[in-house]
């Protein structure tokens, strides 16, 4: 790893000291806020209506002649009343995200600001910021994954001992973040997902665009999304910033992709010279991209491509970047086998990919299978989504579906619209405690031997779970109990 990736001196710290800092919400980017800020403003004042530990409990206390900054938490849409009262007054709202930018202290390492690699996009934005984590850490840094994941970022920001922080931002976050000037930045994709929050996907897309503005070292886009492309074309980036493009395709110039099964760099932030086609590696080397049978699951080799560029982009080491791909597992619920039935004539696998919470998501889980061999558990929490176009585009896919959740009608009516012929179960949602066991029963009804019961519900958890990881985890154990109750053994028997 080289040592060029320093950070801009922060300069934050002193435009708060003198400062009376209204904090909204006391959820964990609240909580942060308040911890980092006591000692570092001259005054916090905490609100929350839910949260006996709040100063204030009702927002109609607020004495707005003494704030002078507002942090406020993602839960709040920026057309909430007190958002739209501290504007209207001229007092600067914050994101977490910014405090944490303004508040950036040296690292002990460099003696200046440890620098930040962001990541934003509808999907793989968690995947990524793992593998980018990790890259990193093996380079030899204190490089830890944070923001969206892990440690809160303003927390992260104070930290001396962290060398870079690999942040994973929301479009929350960044709505009211103005400040970044990013080392290496990515948007993974866009698609429709919480348009109601912004406002509409120009809004939305516009807040993601962030993370672009002012980058340092290299912006890395999908190059097969047309609205990240267009953002990456338009972005204002520090003079010799490097804009790589990712595709699945084969790679034009400026572009890390792939062609006829090697990942190929023509952006030369591999090492080669820029526009010259240098075959970095088989994609089979890694594993947790692949099927057992070597069908590439598309969104997770899109996410390594783009943690790869970013870290090369930032100056880290090829091959040891390359050796923890080759060995990493993403986390929890993306696209994890959790149990095989071997039944008469094969196995029967069970994925859990309950990270995929919108349609966008879904659409490359189920992209990853072969024709007519999923059984697919989906629904939930609509949030207001269709899904008919998933369904068109599935159908090839999908070889039966279990619909589970409260909100079932989007679903089923996308399944009557786009592909009637496929047969269908609906889970009574009355009994969320055995909700699951229920739909991975039916699930078993459909699957044969080679076929896939994927969970990749396309929807939000939250109507009968706890959170997208209570549901992958009640779907694991359901699975498990399932193969074990109709395993066969060598000679054919249960």
């Amino acid at each position: 790893m080289n040592d060029e990736l320093s950070g801009e001196t922060g300069n934050g710290g002193a435009s708060i000291a003198d400062k009376t800092v209204l904090v909204a919400g006391l959820g964990v980017s609240g909580r942060s806020m308040v911890e980092v800020l006591r000692g570092r403003a001259k005054s916090v004042i905490s609100v929350d209506e839910h949260k006996p530990e709040a100063d204030l409990h009702s927002f109609d206390d607020i004495d707005w002649d003494r704030i002078d900054l507002v942090m406020t938490s993602p839960v709040f849409t920026p057309r909430t009343p007190f958002i739209l009262e501290a504007q209207r007054r001229g007092i600067p709202v914050y994101s977490e995200v910014e405090l944490a930018w303004r508040l950036r202290v040296d690292s002990r390492r460099t003696g200046s600001p440890a620098p930040w690699i962001g990541i934003t996009g509808t999907n793989g934005k968690t995947s990524t910021t793992e593998m980018t984590s990790a890259m990193l850490t093996a380079c030899g840094l204190t490089a830890p994954a944070v923001g969206n994941i892990g440690k809160a970022v303003s927390h992260a920001a104070v930290d001396p001992d962290n060398d870079v922080l690999c942040v994973e931002l929301s479009s929350f976050q960044l709505h009211f973040t103005d400040s970044l000037a990013l080392e290496c930045a990515a948007i993974t994709n866009i698609a429709d997902d919480h348009l109601d929050w912004h406002g509409g996907i120009e809004n939305y897309a516009a807040d993601k665009s962030k993370v672009f503005h002012r980058a340092r070292k290299a912006l890395v886009y999908n190059a097969d999304d047309a609205r990240v492309t267009a953002l990456a074309h338009a972005a204002q980036t520090a003079p010799g910033c490097h804009r790589i493009g990712f595709t699945l395709h084969a790679p034009e110039e400026g572009q890390i992709g792939v062609d006829e099964g090697w990942i190929v760099d023509r952006s030369g932030v591999a090492g080669a010279v820029p526009g010259v086609a240098y075959r970095v590696a088989k994609i089979t080397e890694f594993s947790h991209l692949c099927e057992p049978d070597g069908t590439v699951y598309p969104h997770l080799l899109a996410d390594a491509l783009t943690a790869l560029a970013l870290v090369l982009g930032a100056g880290a080491d090829l091959n040891t970047a390359l050796d923890v791909l080759r060995s990493f597992a993403p986390g929890g619920h993306r696209i994890q086998r959790v149990a095989t039935a071997h039944v008469e004539g094969g196995d029967i696998r069970f994925v859990d990919d309950s990270k995929a919470t919108n349609a966008h998501a879904a659409h490359a889980s189920l992209s990853s299978f072969a024709p007519k061999s999923v059984v697919w558990i989906a629904g939930g929490l609509a949030k207001g989504a269709r899904f008919e176009q998933l369904v068109r585009d599935q159908a090839k896919t999908i070889k039966a579906a279990v619909i589970i959740g409260v909100d079932q009608e989007p679903m089923i009516d996308a399944f009557k619209t786009s592909a009637p012929d496929i047969p269908l179960t609906l889970i009574d949602p009355a009994d969320a405690s055995t909700v699951m066991q229920r739909a991975v029963e039916a699930a078993g009804m459909y699957a044969k031997a080679g076929d896939i019961v994927l969970m990749a519900p396309a929807c939000a958890s939250m109507d009968q779970f706890r959170s997208y990881a209570d549901r992958g985890d009640q779907f694991a154990r359901s699975a498990q109990q399932w193969s074990a109750q109709h395993q066969v053994d060598a000679h054919g028997e249960h």
